[in-house]
């Protein structure tokens, strides 16, 4: 049956708040920065306030031959190894937390606690781990990996730096895709598996069988979500290493912020040109996501 109109602005009326805030702090923001990207719009233009001048594809080009820019992108691909090792141990995880037994709920509890713990206390606490004389270099010692005093400083080593700060966002990753992947979990009927577990299913076939396929959406959508955050990696960079050492963890994201945000350009306009890349990126990755998954589900 038709709505009535009656029924449909009392539908618009409701929704009319939530539109308008999306518009002015969402949509808004989203498209004036991308029309930003095809500008000249920093330094004494905008001390001066003087509005943007459109310039073209030219920042595009001056992206291109940009080296600083293209070791940002670079490395901002190397961070996406953590996604795979990311997904599978949280995956791993919350289908040994998804008992019914005594005490699970702490277990559940501790394993999202580096989810809420702010950036700046991690951040210390990494540095004392990572430090040439911290915990680390102490256990490796202690296992006789290494000598005494010949571990490195895991943060100031061109060739470990960016692994180091992959495994702090992991870490504060960890527990909040082991949530999603639990949340999933258990909303599988549970008469599939019984009856999987009565024709003779082992719990290998049980979770290649009914587990993967039936987590299918809620693998794509932790895919999807970590795929995207590693891409946009900086809060962990900029407070353990700020793009060092040699630029060994400077990534795409560190560019865009260091031209809109560090020195006295503010250049808005190149920033902005940097964003639009970086989000192609994401696009493409998210269709590869899509994609494969799909794919998938189309064979199974």
């Amino acid at each position: 049956m038709k709505p009535s109109a009656n029924t449909t602005l009392l539908a618009y009326t409701f929704l009319a708040p939530a539109l308008i805030l999306l518009t002015v702090f969402t949509f808004y923001p989203m498209l004036y920065g991308a029309y930003l990207g095809f500008t000249e719009y920093g330094g004494m233009r905008f001390a001066q306030g003087l509005a943007p001048k459109f310039i073209g594809l030219d920042n595009f080009r001056t992206l291109a031959g940009d080296d600083l820019f293209w070791t940002g992108i670079k490395n901002s691909l190397r961070y996406l190894l953590v996604v795979p090792v990311l997904q599978l141990a949280s995956l791993a995880v919350a289908v040994l937390v998804n008992k019914q037994i005594p005490g699970i709920a702490f277990f559940r509890g501790a394993y999202y606690i580096p989810v809420v713990t702010s950036i700046s206390l991690a951040a210390v606490m990494w540095e004392w781990v990572y430090n040439k004389d911290g915990t680390l270099n102490w256990l490796l010692e202690r296992l006789h990996i290494i000598g005494a005093g010949q571990g490195p400083s895991w943060l100031g080593n061109e060739a470990t730096a960016l692994y180091a700060v992959m495994f702090v966002t992991f870490w504060r990753g960890f527990g909040y895709y082991m949530v999603l992947y639990l949340a999933g979990l258990q909303s599988i009927p549970a008469e599939l598996e019984e009856a999987a577990t009565l024709d003779g299913a082992t719990p290998w076939q049980l979770f290649w069988k009914i587990t993967v396929p039936m987590m299918r959406p809620t693998i794509l959508l932790c895919s999807l979500l970590s795929t995207i955050a590693a891409l946009r990696s900086l809060e962990e960079i900029v407070v353990l290493t700020n793009g060092g050492p040699l630029n060994s963890t400077y990534t795409s994201l560190m560019y865009v912020y260091n031209k809109a945000f560090q020195g006295f350009n503010f250049d808005y306009g190149m920033a902005s040109a940097a964003g639009l890349v970086v989000a192609a990126f994401g696009l493409i990755l998210s269709f590869l996501n899509f994609r494969f998954f799909r794919d998938n589900g189309a064979q199974s």
